[in-house]
């Protein structure tokens, strides 16, 4: 058994992935926006990623843009065949690298048919759609006419599966009423615990909860609590944050994302951590549970 294996599995679609995955948006380059320094590094992260057992990688063509899908395919293509790869659309980047929204049809279409070409791919696993309502978190408004666009496109055969990003749990409810949604994928970790019911309604229905940021986001999650709770079990806070993630629900699907092979390496580790319920009990506290 490989470490990512002491994690378990969960329902992704129409498969089982395992609960430690790999997101790719770190390998373009600063603000995700044009190609990484060394690109040969970001293949060996793949490569690792790959040969450590992971089986779920989250990527997006608007990373870059294009730059990790790219990346993706001359590492690993012809994939393994259980290999779940999952992109997101909605969005797309001006000549600075600012981002922008991109939810007509034919964006939406060009989107979808941009992550296959550069992947390499005749039909995509999951796409989720995510909301651009707001660039910085979720606000409450209609996705009624880009989900109902992805709808078509599955229709075509051109996606799989659907899910949501960044969106509120109105938006989940109200996307689940036309058309089957397979994950949702927010913000979520130790210190932003704003969708804890979501997750568990998530739960109870079957369908996993993919946490962004699950280290805090672009800065690091500080809390001296979490500090002392990694000191105690001989890990990084980074592990512990991870493994708490792990702990938290079993529909928690996770996609930690570097552009270091030692990195990902220790993010891996994080699958073997264990969480005394004593230590799992002051975590909660740094999220106000």
């Amino acid at each position: 058994m490989s470490v990512i294996d002491k994690a378990g599995t969960y329902t992704l679609g129409d498969r089982q992935v395992k609960r430690l995955g790999y997101g790719a948006m770190q390998l373009a380059g600063p603000g995700v926006f044009g190609p990484p320094k060394d690109p040969a590094r970001a293949i060996r992260v793949l490569e690792a990623a790959i040969a450590a057992g992971i089986d779920h990688i989250d990527t997006s063509d608007f990373y870059g843009p294009h730059v990790t899908n790219q990346l993706i395919k001359q590492a690993l293509h012809p994939y393994p065949d259980d290999l779940c790869i999952v992109t997101k659309v909605s969005a797309r980047r001006d000549e600075t690298g600012a981002w922008l929204p991109a939810l007509s049809p034919a964006e939406l279409t060009q989107a979808v048919e941009d992550n296959l070409r550069n992947l390499g791919l005749e039909q995509m696993e999951v796409v989720n759609l995510r909301s651009m309502l707001d660039v910085h978190g979720p606000v409450e408004g209609s996705l009624e006419a880009p989900l109902t666009t992805l709808a078509e496109l599955r229709e075509r055969g051109l996606i799989k599966h659907i899910g949501l990003s960044n969106v509120t749990p109105t938006q989940v409810a109200d996307g689940r009423k036309i058309v089957p949604i397979v994950c949702v994928q927010n913000q979520y970790n130790l210190a932003n615990r704003a969708d804890d019911a979501l997750i568990d309604q998530l739960a109870a229905d079957g369908i996993p909860y993919v946490p962004f940021f699950p280290l805090g986001g672009f800065t690091p999650l500080q809390s001296d609590t979490l500090t002392e709770v990694a000191k105690t079990l001989d890990a990084t806070p980074m592990q512990v944050a991870l493994a708490w993630l792990l702990e938290r629900s079993p529909n928690l699907l996770l996609i930690p994302g570097t552009s270091s092979p030692e990195h990902l390496h220790e993010n891996i580790e994080a699958a073997a951590l264990e969480i005394p319920e004593t230590q799992m009990a002051l975590l909660d506290r740094i999220g106000g549970a």
